[in-house]
């Protein structure tokens, strides 16, 4: 298109319809191939499978809490981002793993690193919830957090709504896609044709349990004020950390030694 000519309405039509879909395919980023395992970070692990209630098999890895973990056992259920897999988070897991003293449990949703099938919001919502009946069925999980990664959080909101956790762990939360369709196309109003909705802002204020969220001020992908914004809507209690200097995906290296008092904290303010 030359500079200074509008399109016709057809086009403008078609074009918006166009951006929708785009949106629509960047949702999910997903990585079939695993690189690295929380073996490959000296840690010992359960790989686990599971089939969700649609009949779709999932991977997940639960690793247990040191052995020098003391107190009543708190075991994260750990919701990722929505690109790569399991193994791109193995790091930060092994830095969760050390400073927190909790189990973690970890999926990849359909569609993800093992998991078979096609991601889908409704999907992510039936893979959660699998995810938490494996942990109930173990019987060793104790208090159960719901740890939500920018989709991910989406994800915990959804599954908090339909379960109430022990405590509630959201990091650089979007308010819902329609919102972040503003941020990423501004002038276009393709929000309506969007048909993936994952709604925190709409949901958040029916969960009760003990809130806690985590933003980088210099988050690049989801705007600091998404999180400042779902965390008014919140219900006490609740508690908001700045990680200072943070970008979108260098929270717990960016965030160092405040990051994990925050995480530590939280969790020693739940109840036993």
């Amino acid at each position: 298109m030359k500079p200074g000519r509008l399109p016709g309405a057809g086009a403008l039509a078609l074009g918006l319809l166009l951006t929708a879909c785009d949106m629509n395919e960047m949702i999910f980023f997903p990585e079939p191939l695993i690189s690295a395992t929380p073996q490959s970070a000296g840690l010992a692990f359960e790989d686990v499978y599971l089939t969700t209630s649609d009949n779709v098999r999932i991977n997940g890895w639960y690793v247990p809490a040191p052995p020098q973990a003391d107190g009543s056992p708190i075991t994260l259920l750990w919701f990722h981002g929505n690109a790569g897999n399991l193994s791109d988070r193995v790091r930060q897991l092994r830095a969760l793993h050390d400073h927190l003293a909790v189990n973690i449990f970890m999926l990849d949703y359909r569609q993800y690193g093992r998991s078979e099938g096609e991601v889908s919001e409704t999907g992510t919502y039936l893979d959660a919830e699998a995810a938490l009946a494996y942990l109930r069925d173990r019987g060793d999980q104790g208090r159960v957090v719901y740890y939500g990664q920018s989709l991910g959080s989406a994800v915990a909101v959804e599954l908090a709504r339909r379960a109430r956790p022990d405590g509630l762990i959201l990091e650089a939360p979007f308010l819902s896609v329609r919102e972040m369709a503003k941020v990423v196309v501004p002038f276009l109003p393709v929000g309506g044709l969007i048909s993936t909705q994952y709604d925190s802002l709409s949901k958040i204020g029916a969960i009760d349990a003990p809130l806690l969220i985590l933003h980088g001020d210099r988050d690049e992908v989801v705007p600091y004020a998404h999180g400042k914004r779902l965390f008014a809507a919140a219900n006490e209690p609740k508690r908001f950390y700045t990680i200072s200097g943070a970008h979108h995906n260098d929270t717990y290296i960016a965030g160092g030694a405040g990051y994990v008092t925050a995480f530590r904290d939280f969790l020693a303010s739940l109840p036993s």
